[in-house]
């Protein structure tokens, strides 16, 4: 069950990182900060498909934003053309005891013709190049 923040908290935390935040604009900015959280979280759940179930399931122990930090993945992708991620985030996954990182490159997506003016989103999900991540992703690879 996810603790969302309210919205002066997120006023408050982006405040705190000298952003120039709007209160007004909270009521729409925070229900989009967790349709997008919601979103990661699905992806990471396609990730651990078929593991864990015998505790439980995944569970999030902690996630921490690095927009400052370009993953390698999004700077090679910036070298082709696209454009780089507007955020990045470390989530930290608890398995039955063991801890899986996730990293998430959040991107501005392609709008939807029918709705213009509806935010877009394009999230990169896929486990940290650790050997149990390389491992996730050479089962994905193979058999997905």
């Amino acid at each position: 069950m996810w603790i969302y923040p309210s919205e002066q908290m997120f006023f408050n935390a982006m405040k705190r990182k000298n952003w120039s935040p709007r209160e007004e604009d909270m009521k729409f900015v925070v229900p989009i900060h967790n349709m997008v959280n919601e979103m990661a979280w699905k992806h990471i759940l396609r990730w651990e498909n078929g593991q864990g179930g015998e505790c439980g399931g995944p569970k999030l122990v902690k996630f921490e934003g690095k927009p400052k930090e370009i993953t390698p993945k999004a700077r090679i992708r910036s070298w082709m053309g696209y454009t780089l991620p507007f955020d990045r985030h470390d989530w930290v996954v608890d398995r039955c005891g063991k801890q899986i990182t996730y990293i998430i490159d959040f991107y501005s997506g392609q709008p939807d013709p029918r709705y213009p003016e509806a935010p877009s989103f394009y999230l990169d999900v896929r486990p940290k190049l650790t050997a149990e991540g390389a491992w996730l992703r050479f089962k994905k690879f193979m058999f997905d």
